[in-house]
């Protein structure tokens, strides 16, 4: 109802799924069309370049020592995820997931056969934390074998430290689950924040975890689907690459590997500017929201280019959330009921973009607001 809006004004950008609003890399887009003239487009295995980029990149930027044999690729993280969940587990077996959280955690339990056991996150003033209590009894039951861990976590945008991340460690490994660890974000992290990767905490974790990683968000380039899935344990590796091979699948786009490797070689001065964007695009819906929408609480940003906004204090159930940002507003975000029950009255927002369009999009939320609450806006 709300895409087919006739009155919905030309040039509104959404600010929705998680694709950036900025033109990929130059050297991204000129090193393909170089590649594009010097190559045949067949079938193609990565490359030892290519391999040798991501390994270059997760040392660099995450402190990590990857090995080769450990790189597996599919066509996207969300893809991985449903892989490992057929790869690890049984119908009618319990997967854990912390919510709210990224929608397709949800999917890729139920259109599985498997079933969805919640660790809900608890609300702790302009943040998140995690109920430990409610995961250590959850990993208890011999039905949950498996465990997605949103880090940093989508959309609350926290980013976990280490100490949590050992006791997620902890309890899973002695209650026998197996940590599958999305980490697809893991470069986009706000100042006076460090991601640790799961894997690296101790060899144990290592050789009790699959970690998902791609340059999908970090360069803009979902399109080319090629994620870099690492699983250092032999027998974990195996029965994944089992899982994606009984679908048929065995090469990734030859044009993923190229545009990752120019990515993860040429391309960090860009990631550099981006987070700056991302940063001045952040304080700025802090600014006005605070100036303006005093009502509007905006959830602290550790990680992501994705912020979280609590609009619950205005009494509008979820569809009528919805509507006021789709037709009054014309602000196309993501509605927080896609993200569970818990989340319904927020709304997640795409700050991946040139910042003239998050002004845009401020203004276009205070006229509304003046017009269907005018008493809560200053």
């Amino acid at each position: 109802m709300f895409a087919d809006n006739p009155n919905v004004a030309k040039g509104i950008i959404p600010l929705s799924v998680a694709d950036m609003e900025l033109k990929n890399a130059p050297e991204i887009q000129e090193g393909l069309k170089r590649y594009i003239d010097n190559s045949v487009l067949g079938y193609s295995n990565p490359t030892d370049a290519y391999l040798d980029a991501v390994i270059g990149f997760m040392k660099r930027h995450h402190d990590w020592d990857v090995k080769k044999e450990w790189i597996y690729q599919t066509p996207g993280v969300v893809s991985a995820l449903f892989f490992a969940v057929k790869a690890y587990t049984d119908p009618g077996d319990g997967v854990i997931i912390m919510t709210p959280v990224y929608y397709p955690f949800y999917g890729a339990v139920t259109a599985n056969g498997r079933v969805v056991v919640e660790n809900p996150l608890i609300e702790d003033g302009d943040s998140y934390r995690i109920d430990f209590e409610d995961l250590e009894r959850k990993t208890k039951d011999p039905k949950n074998k498996l465990i997605l861990l949103c880090s940093p976590h989508n959309p609350v945008g926290r980013v976990w430290t280490r100490e949590e991340l050992e006791r997620i460690g902890r309890i899973c490994i002695d209650n026998d689950v197996l940590i599958v660890s999305d980490e697809i974000h893991f470069d986009l992290i706000m100042p006076g924040y460090h991601h640790t990767v799961f894997s690296t905490i101790s060899e144990e974790f290592n050789q009790h975890c699959v970690v998902c990683t791609a340059p999908s968000k970090t360069f803009n380039l979902a399109g080319m689907q090629t994620s870099n899935i690492m699983i250092a344990n032999e027998e974990i590796r195996k029965k994944f690459i089992d899982q994606v091979e009984s679908c048929g699948m065995y090469i990734a786009n030859i044009l993923g590997y190229e545009a990752c490797r120019i990515a993860y070689t040429d391309c960090d001065a860009w990631l550099k500017e981006l987070l700056e964007v991302i940063v001045r695009n952040k304080e700025y819906i802090e600014q006005f929201v605070a100036r303006h929408l005093p009502q509007v609480k905006v959830k602290r940003l550790e990680g992501t280019y994705l912020l979280w906004l609590d609009f619950r204090a205005y009494g509008l159930s979820a569809k009528e959330l919805e509507h006021f940002m789709k037709m009054d507003a014309q602000l196309f975000f993501d509605d927080g009921y896609m993200f569970g029950q818990s989340s319904e009255g927020f709304e997640r927002i795409n700050m991946a973009c040139p910042t003239w369009v998050i002004e845009q999009a401020m203004d276009r939320l205070l006229a509304a607001m003046k017009e269907k609450f005018p008493k809560t806006v200053q």
